[in-house]
């Protein structure tokens, strides 16, 4: 819709976008607006409301990184869960970077744990790299708590990708995992059965938490594989 591009541009910070850019290496500069988070976060708080979302996600593909970003931000915040899963499920295939990927966090999703679940073991098996980050960020943020399971902490050691980005979200997942589950999760680690990448990263990541103690920082610098 080239009224909402002519809007985002209105907004264009563009040493924003050189910083950006240099955030995010595998996107085309050309393909980034330059739109800093917050103000990028207040446009599409008012655009949601506007009749013409339901019209911009019917728009596929999207020209730019920020069109993206409202694209997510408007699906989140859809109330009925059928329709959720639908518009997810459509935009997936289109995210091709860390950044919108893991700002795109439904709040429905919490109340439907056991339907996500089962979204998420068919996205973690997905041969689009930026799906299977989705599923393994939607698990950390949702799955670490009142709906943990331990058998979920074995089904992530089972992934092995050679995507950057999909082992650094594995990575962070244990690092939350190590925090919030901590006597099922240093079993994991104590068995080596993570790849040494993610191995180590999901240790690293713990190490630099604040909220790890010094006790268990020390013991996890032992488990490092060499």
């Amino acid at each position: 819709m080239i009224a909402v591009k002519e809007e985002l541009f209105k907004l264009q910070d563009l040493s924003y976008r050189d910083f950006a850019a240099k955030l995010i290496p595998n996107i085309d500069k050309e393909k980034i607006i330059g739109v800093r988070v917050p103000v990028l976060r207040k446009f599409a708080n008012e655009f949601i409301k506007s009749s013409q979302s339901e019209e911009f996600i019917n728009e596929l593909p999207h020209q730019y990184f920020e069109e993206y970003f409202l694209h997510c931000q408007i699906v989140a915040s859809i109330k009925d869960f059928d329709k959720l899963i639908i518009e997810v499920e459509k935009i997936l295939p289109y995210i091709d970077n860390w950044s919108t990927c893991d700002s795109f966090s439904p709040k429905l999703f919490k109340k439907y744990p056991v339907q996500v679940l089962d979204k998420i073991m068919e996205w973690i098996k997905s041969n689009h790299p930026y799906t299977v980050r989705f599923a393994i960020v939607t698990l950390m943020n949702n799955y670490l708590d009142d709906n943990f399971r331990e058998d979920m902490l074995y089904e992530l050691a089972k992934i092995k990708s050679d995507h950057y980005y999909i082992n650094m979200a594995i990575a962070w997942y244990y690092s939350y995992a190590i925090i919030k589950q901590y006597d099922m999760a240093i079993k994991l680690i104590e068995d080596g059965k993570l790849d040494k990448f993610v191995h180590n990263k999901s240790i690293q990541k713990a190490i630099e938490s604040r909220r790890v103690p010094d006790h268990i920082k020390n013991y996890l610098r032992t488990l490092r594989k060499k």
